[in-house]
């Protein structure tokens, strides 16, 4: 016999797996409202400005120089081309749970900087690290031998890694810009996306959505048990009557609406809708009875149990995915404690993602001599990246604040001079 195996945890072997498992998981109805809402929320388009732009208030260096890194970041997104497909690129970043991009540039004259930046689909390129093998005469100089140093390149290939055929090319970690969501698994081998912890509830509401279904089909006819008197037959003649009984009782006089004509409709009937039995003496004469249709067929707290769960693992507030509440746009008073989680939540997902910026904006700046790499690790921690926020709660709430202020000064203006200084 064959057993099957549910496997409801998607286990997978490679990153390769993992990254198409994302994307089937994607294309399901509840993951793709769910994260469509996240893209959504990180990223807001903005007719008039980019959806993004750099902050560098904190950083020391002189106008010139901040001038000049303004100028490459905005030279990198129009590269990105990010204003028209910043959706479509955060939302890669966001179901796959990684970012390639390609960095070219002109090899003759690197000082030109980036002139191009490809995507690379996570599924053909993979980072790899190897100790280096230590050659003869380092290893009589003992010290060398106890730090080998480490080769890290990339390896892409065109057709996918799963080949083995082909061989992959080897791509220097400089030339590919890399970003992660930061999450990883147990082993601390591959990087996961946030779509992971999904994969558990979203099998199990598949299966039981199935099961619903097959059930409800199968249990909703009623059936007849046809009991036969077979008196004193012997058993091949009692067969042989009850299967006469059968033929009998299946002829199905049909009227034609076509023709005019009545017709024979012989519909063999299956075991599913009637049982046949036959009945030795002693029972009760040949009788008709009927087997009820399913009685609990309008059980949906399963499925509904389910539905709960995986829309907590999908990281989107439920009330967001429930077409019944309404949107409530009032005060920000009102907002709940869900809402409020979901945006810290964004707010780390647009920090992770900035890597993107910041690693792209690296590689420009030292590539064009603006700045030393020195400068530039001095440096990096303090630029930061603005995002458009959703406008709406974040005036609300300014508006709100501002009022409360108000109120407080109107409040303490007898007093000032008595109590409170005008300071």
């Amino acid at each position: 016999g064959y057993g099957g195996v549910v496997d409801l945890e998607g286990t997978a072997k490679s990153e390769a797996e993992l990254v198409t498992k994302y994307r089937e998981m994607s294309l399901q109805p509840e993951c793709d409202m769910a994260v469509d809402d996240v893209v959504n929320e990180a990223i807001v388009m903005d007719e008039r400005k980019d959806p993004v732009s750099i902050v560098l208030d904190d950083v020391e260096a002189s106008p010139a120089i901040k001038k000049r890194i303004s100028q490459e970041f905005q030279y990198l997104l129009s590269v990105l081309n990010f204003s028209d497909r910043a959706y479509d690129i955060f939302r890669n970043f966001y179901v796959d749970g990684r970012l390639y991009y390609h960095i070219m540039i002109n090899v003759k004259n690197p000082r030109d900087g980036i002139k191009d930046l490809r995507y690379i689909d996570p599924r053909k390129i993979r980072k790899v690290r190897e100790s280096r093998r230590e050659k003869k005469q380092d290893l009589r100089d003992k010290q060398k031998a106890s730090h080998p140093g480490y080769n890290e390149y990339y390896l892409y290939a065109p057709k996918g890694l799963t080949s083995t055929t082909q061989t992959a090319i080897k791509v220097s970690p400089d030339s590919v810009c890399h970003v992660t969501s930061g999450l990883m698994d147990q082993r601390n081998s591959m990087s996961l996306s946030y779509l992971h912890k999904a994969i558990k509830p979203l099998n199990q509401l598949r299966m039981l959505e199935d099961a619903v279904v097959i059930y409800r089909l199968s249990r909703a006819p009623e059936r007849r048990i046809f009991y036969i008197d077979v008196g004193n037959l012997p058993k091949m003649k009692a067969e042989q009557y009850v299967r006469d009984m059968m033929t009998r009782h299946k002829n199905k006089l049909v009227y034609d609406l076509e023709t005019g004509q009545v017709r024979d409709d012989r519909k063999m009937m299956t075991m599913m809708e009637d049982f046949w039995l036959p009945r030795r003496e002693g029972g009760r004469g040949t009788e008709i009875t009927t087997l009820p249709g399913g009685q609990n067929l309008g059980e949906m707290d399963d499925v509904d149990y389910f539905r709960k769960k995986l829309y907590k693992a999908l990281n989107v507030p439920s009330s967001r995915l429930e077409t019944e509440t309404t949107l409530n746009i009032g005060r920000a008073a009102e907002i709940t404690r869900d809402e409020v989680k979901f945006q810290k939540f964004i707010a780390r997902l647009r920090k992770r993602f900035s890597e993107l910026f910041t690693d792209l904006l690296k590689t420009q700046l030292i590539l064009k001599g603006i700045m030393t790499l020195e400068e530039w690790d001095e440096m990096k921690e303090h630029i930061q990246f603005d995002f458009i926020a959703d406008n709406y709660f974040t005036e609300l709430k300014e508006i709100e604040i501002r009022n409360e202020r108000m109120n407080q000064v109107n409040t303490m203006d007898p007093y000032v001079g008595k109590y409170f200084s005008v300071e």
